[in-house]
């Protein structure tokens, strides 16, 4: 991506995050927050106390209309039917090729109202995708982009919770694991709380209107300043996903991946037809040609992306997805995709680095349990 940050899109808090101090950085064509304080101690944060994301560069549809069910089950490789109001569903969309067009998080308001979160990255394309569904199918209901205008902020941590629960009336208790309520939180009157988040630690979504969005942001600042709160950025979010081995757009999942392999099959239903369902379903039935595997480092290197993994002999079996030194953990972890043989936990390969051969070994996901 280009460094030019004159071509970026900026989120709403972009100048509180630059006098925070931030290390701002180009990513899914928005300028956004690497790190404040550094990645170590903000992963720690979250692990241990309490650490708050700006993601809203994350997109936002709203779907509404007679049809709004029937558009999003057949747009979904989950099965819709069995969400029930105010539950929310992580889910992907499948393409007409064999791949994924984006994950996302399915929002249920009523039968007749739902709001799909999806990748920053994949806003413009998700968009075009779901009206080509929604104009082929002839489906009754009206797409609402309220990406411009909606602010989220990922309040992570085991005192989530206890922080959040200063500045709302909503008994957060209440709200269930991927469920959401709607209310008063810090000063707005307009805010959605969701019991979602991508760091395996628990915690809330806070969804604000920009308008709104630096009031809403001080006031859960001050609140968790008695848990040693720090605001995290990208650099964080990261480590965390792939210790709890969370699968990322563009790294386990893509336009060519499905999501039987990538180990996506329990959001991959089949009760409920769905964009190329045949084809997945015949993977799930006679198998796939490679799996999406965890892997940890025996010899001392970082895995990145795309290098390629190979068996004892050299010869090329799969290539990274992921990989980074596990601040919870204290070595090398990674993901990536490997030929069914080497699928098997315990399953000793290699990922070549340089002229290099460094030895790993495939091990269950999550890494930390």
């Amino acid at each position: 991506m280009s460094t030019d940050t004159s071509a970026l899109k900026r989120i709403a808090l972009h100048d509180k995050h630059v006098s925070l101090g931030a290390k701002m950085v180009p990513f899914a064509g928005y300028e956004m927050p690497l790190q404040y304080e550094g990645l170590t101690p903000e992963h720690h944060a979250v692990r241990n106390s309490i650490g708050v994301f700006d993601v809203s560069h994350m997109g936002e549809f709203g779907v509404k209309g007679k049809d709004a069910e029937a558009l999003v089950a057949w747009i979904c490789s989950n099965n819709i039917s069995n969400v029930v109001d105010m539950q929310a569903q992580y889910n992907c969309m499948p393409n007409e090729d064999g791949g994924i067009v984006d994950d996302l998080i399915v929002y249920r308001w009523s039968s007749t109202e739902y709001t799909l979160v999806v990748n920053a990255s994949n806003i413009a394309k998700d968009w075009d995708w779901i009206m080509k569904q929604k104009e082929a199918k002839g489906f009754d209901c009206q797409i609402e982009n309220q990406s411009d205008d909606i602010s989220l902020f990922a309040v992570q941590g085991p005192n989530a919770t206890k922080a959040l629960q200063k500045l709302t009336d909503v008994d957060l208790d209440a709200i269930k694991f991927y469920h959401f309520d709607a209310g008063a939180l810090g000063g707005s009157n307009d805010v959605v709380i969701s019991n979602t988040g991508y760091t395996g630690s628990g915690g809330f979504e806070v969804y604000v209107w920009n308008k709104d969005a630096n009031m809403v942001w001080d006031a859960i600042m001050d609140a968790a300043k008695d848990y040693d709160l720090v605001p995290c950025g990208l650099a964080a979010r990261d480590t965390l996903r792939l210790e709890k081995g969370y699968c990322l757009y563009g790294h386990e999942i893509n336009d060519t991946t499905s999501p039987i392999e990538a180990g996506l099959g329990w959001i991959t239903k089949f009760e409920e037809p769905f964009v190329n369902q045949e084809y997945h379903q015949n993977l799930k039935t006679n198998g796939v040609s490679r799996k999406l595997v965890g892997f940890e480092m025996i010899d001392r290197g970082i895995p990145r992306q795309d290098y390629d993994i190979v068996d004892s002999q050299g010869n090329k079996i799969g290539e990274v997805c992921s990989g980074t030194q596990s601040p919870s953990l204290g070595y090398a972890i990674g993901t990536g995709y490997v030929t069914p043989e080497y699928a098997k936990s315990g399953s000793e390969i290699y990922i070549a680095v340089r002229k290099k051969q460094l030895k790993a070994k495939v091990v269950k996901m999550p890494f930390l349990k």
